[in-house]
């Protein structure tokens, strides 16, 4: 089974749209680890409303949290322990495509698991979502180096949102990485939407 697990530099930066565009290039299965804010929607729900083809298998959430705050303090709020070892990939003989929540150091639990740990545990190969805004080279650079220093096997990065050449290319060249591809900012997001990106990833 391969994994794959997509992370971001921030919150809010697209990773549940990347998620939905590999899991649809791929026909690969899905699985949120911890979903932390499930007060509305989840990424799951988003997921299957989004993807269109037929095989993929949703998987449940080990863990889901009412707050949308990191998962330890979520858990802490409404009396829920996350046990980290309890957190173990679903049985699956499909490519798994991993959503994280948040970035790469947020807490899961109070025993000084971060997302970082289950991308250990998983044994998977990172995607890196980016976001152009003020400020992230600087967060995109230190994941990156918190990656590496992991000695953990980051695939490339996928830029998400508005494109900024600038930024982009610093953040390639200095990381070293592969640019997987680049999702544009988009009014919407819905079935057309990731069909039109899933294309360009399907042989990620």
């Amino acid at each position: 089974m391969r994994k794959l697990f997509v992370t971001g530099i921030g919150t809010d930066i697209g990773k549940t749209v990347v998620s939905a565009i590999l899991t649809e290039a791929l026909e690969a299965d899905y699985w949120k680890p911890i979903q932390a804010g499930n007060y509305f929607s989840t990424d799951s729900g988003k997921i299957k409303n989004w993807i269109s083809n037929t095989q993929t298998v949703i998987h449940p959430e080990a863990y889901s949290l009412k707050n949308h705050m990191s998962p330890h303090a979520a858990a802490e709020i409404e009396g829920i322990t996350i046990d980290f070892d309890n957190i173990n990939a679903p049985e699956t003989t499909n490519t798994l495509i991993i959503e994280g929540a948040g970035g790469l150091m947020v807490p899961i639990d109070n025993n000084k698991h971060f997302m970082s740990d289950l991308i250990k545990k998983m044994d998977a190969e990172v995607v890196v979502v980016v976001q152009n805004y003020l400020g992230s080279i600087n967060h995109s650079i230190l994941t990156v180096e918190a990656l590496k220093s992991r000695n953990l096997n980051v695939l490339g990065i996928i830029f998400n949102g508005a494109t900024h050449k600038l930024s982009e290319d610093i953040i390639l060249s200095y990381s070293g990485l592969k640019c997987l591809g680049k999702v544009g900012k988009e009014n919407e997001i819905n079935k057309d939407i990731i069909k039109k990106y899933a294309s360009q990833f399907e042989s990620i």
